[in-house]
């Protein structure tokens, strides 16, 4: 499963972890992704996207319907 937004496409990015000493190693920033239900044109769909995505309102939730007795 890719480290991918399926909104916005945000992708790890990489840089150096820097010590005292200056010794430089590499190392990756994730994306905090979250799997949520998103309501599409096809219907109802289980996709990973990033907390921004979900924050800004790019992520339209499907209606939850209750059981009426």
């Amino acid at each position: 499963m890719a480290k991918e937004c399926a909104i916005c496409g945000k992708k790890p990015a990489t840089g150096n972890n820097v010590s005292h000493a200056h010794n430089k190693t590499r190392r990756r920033w994730l994306p905090n992704l979250q799997s949520v239900r998103m309501s599409t044109d096809s219907g109802n769909k289980h996709v990973r996207v990033c907390t921004r995505c979900i924050r800004s309102g790019s992520v339209i939730k499907p209606v939850v319907r209750s059981v009426s007795a």
